[in-house]
């Protein structure tokens, strides 16, 4: 735990899941390697909470992600709040029967009698040479379930606070941690302060374009906007942080402003969320926008190992400069 005015996502977590289980004895934590015999976690996420609340609360599991959300879902049934760890993304493939056809509609199959109160953490993302089977965002997939909500903060202090209130939800939250967001460091999170999920953040004003996007590539679209402001163009970067629920009046106030749009998200551009983001956007603002909607996304492709072909597959600043100087030349 850290209570400098500096912490990183990681410690975010940590801090995070340290105040849960602290504020509520029903908290429970789970997964691969999570208590503090096997590390807790590979990555140091759990570290020192099964030492702070026993291993009854926090429990190293068998390699079995199906059998991981399984019995997450069993013990939210009971009255527990589980917070299951799937090391990587692309496992939760092993689980998707028990995330998509349980933990997602057993609030509907049971006519509102039960609720699935589980936060499933999860860690992707490229650029760290990890491989097609280790580095994907699949949040599309979660997206495109009724009953899952979908979250991945870009701060510390935004991981801490939706954290937070995706363990206080009633129904099942997808939290999607990057990988190599984990070492940034920012501004520490207020103690127990939530953010509550489904709402968008601008965190630039801007007045030419709006730039929709969330997790590691609010910090390119930054980038660009500061770079950009010298040639008197002017970004408004609109951090989602939830992905399901979706903040259509957010997006639709900021792109309503500037008049153009740029959808910015590491997974795949095909069939990725920026496709749903763009529909969104000129079913109702058509009329006003003075360029269609851009979308910029991974390429259609696993993640590479090769180092220039990793950078290659993702997104980048040059790509989002470039698609920005296109729709504002263009009028």
């Amino acid at each position: 735990m850290s209570t400098d005015k500096n912490i990183n996502l990681l410690a975010a977590v940590n801090l995070a899941l340290h105040d849960a289980m602290e504020s509520d004895p029903k908290v429970l934590v789970f997964g691969e390697d999570v208590a503090d015999p096997e590390g807790g976690g590979v990555i140091g996420a759990t570290k020192g909470l099964s030492e702070r609340f026993g291993d009854q609360r926090v429990r190293s599991t068998p390699i079995a992600e199906q059998a991981i959300i399984g019995a997450a879902i069993g013990a939210s049934l009971v009255g527990y709040k589980a917070v299951p760890e799937i090391m990587l993304m692309n496992f939760t493939t092993v689980a998707m029967d028990m995330i998509v056809n349980h933990a997602a509609k057993l609030r509907f199959m049971s006519g509102g009698q039960t609720s699935v109160p589980i936060t499933i953490r999860t860690m992707t993302g490229a650029g760290m040479g990890n491989g097609g089977q280790h580095s994907d965002f699949l949040e599309a997939w979660f997206a495109h379930t009724a009953g899952l909500k979908v979250v991945i903060p870009s701060t510390p202090a935004d991981a801490y606070g939706l954290l937070l209130s995706c363990i206080d939800d009633p129904d099942p939250c997808l939290f999607v941690e990057t990988l190599p967001m984990y070492w940034t460091s920012g501004p520490a999170p207020g103690r127990g302060e939530r953010i509550p999920l489904g709402q968008a953040k601008v965190v630039r004003e801007g007045s030419d374009v709006s730039v929709i996007t969330y997790g590691r590539q609010v910090h390119d679209a930054l980038a660009v906007a500061k770079k950009l402001e010298g040639e008197g163009i002017s970004i408004e970067v609109v951090d989602l942080r939830t992905v399901s629920p979706l903040d259509t009046q957010a997006i639709l106030a900021s792109v309503g402003k500037t008049g153009r749009a740029v959808v910015l998200h590491e997974a795949t551009k095909k069939f990725g969320p920026g496709a749903e983001i763009a529909s969104v956007i000129h079913e109702a603002l058509f009329s006003q926008l003075k360029a269609p909607v851009q979308r910029i996304g991974a390429k259609f492709s696993p993640v590479p190992f090769s180092k220039p072909l990793e950078t290659a597959f993702m997104p980048s600043q040059a790509e989002l400069e470039a698609v920005v100087r296109s729709l504002v030349e263009a009028g």
